[in-house]
């Protein structure tokens, strides 16, 4: 097979918000696919809400347009480009368009807090080279993601704490959510070792997925 006929497939990389999951794979030297540019915006009617608060509830796969996500990584499949949201996460809206171009590269990483939610549907494609979820220590991720989160302005300080203590009680359901959905649960290493093997065109199938 020639180098032009060489299928292009996706990593999914999953895992709680705060576990590592945009430094690993700026690791990797890999075109990275945020999926968090496909939040949906901050005014749509359809957002859910946390239970018993007025807050939205970004955590949900109900807050992400997982639609065009899996639209976007499949053009870039067939023909390594698509257009993607450019999304402000602090004023919860899309502030534009912008070209992304992975100029035909035969692995790619798409990277999301929702990433596990399409795996199966990116099997059934035929794109699926393996899917991770990123898990460690509750307290680190807390920290790590409060600390971004604050760096970064993401929201105000009153919501990032709120947030924050939901999801570190909630980690360990959130990690075995998105590996029933198909994602191998990892740490960093071994999500580097799976992911050197993918790019050396050994595939895994991912668990809970046929």
């Amino acid at each position: 097979m020639s180098p032009q006929t060489v299928p292009t497939r996706v990593v999914l990389l999953s895992g709680p918000s705060g576990s590592g999951k945009s430094s690993l794979a700026a690791r990797t030297g890999l075109p990275v696919l945020r999926l968090d540019d496909f939040y949906k915006e901050g005014d749509d009617p359809t957002l859910p809400r946390v239970q018993g608060s007025t807050d939205i509830d970004w955590d949900s796969p109900l807050s992400w347009d997982a639609d065009a996500a899996l639209a976007a990584i499949g053009e870039l499949c067939r023909t390594g480009r698509t257009n993607v949201p450019v999304y402000d996460i602090a004023t919860s809206s899309r502030t534009g368009r912008h070209a992304f171009d992975i100029d035909r590269t035969p692995l790619f990483l798409a990277e999301g807090i929702f990433a596990a939610d399409i795996v199966a549907r990116c099997q059934e494609l035929g794109v699926l080279a393996d899917a991770l979820c990123l898990r460690g220590r509750p307290s680190t991720t807390f920290r790590r993601r409060l600390l971004r989160d604050l760096r970064e302005g993401r929201k105000s300080v009153p919501m990032l704490l709120r947030r924050g203590w939901r999801l570190m009680r909630a980690e360990r359901g959130i990690v075995a959510r998105q590996t029933a959905l198909g994602a191998h649960p990892c740490g960093k290493e071994e999500a580097l070792g799976r992911l050197a093997a993918a790019a050396a065109g050994r595939r895994r199938t991912p668990q809970g997925v046929v």
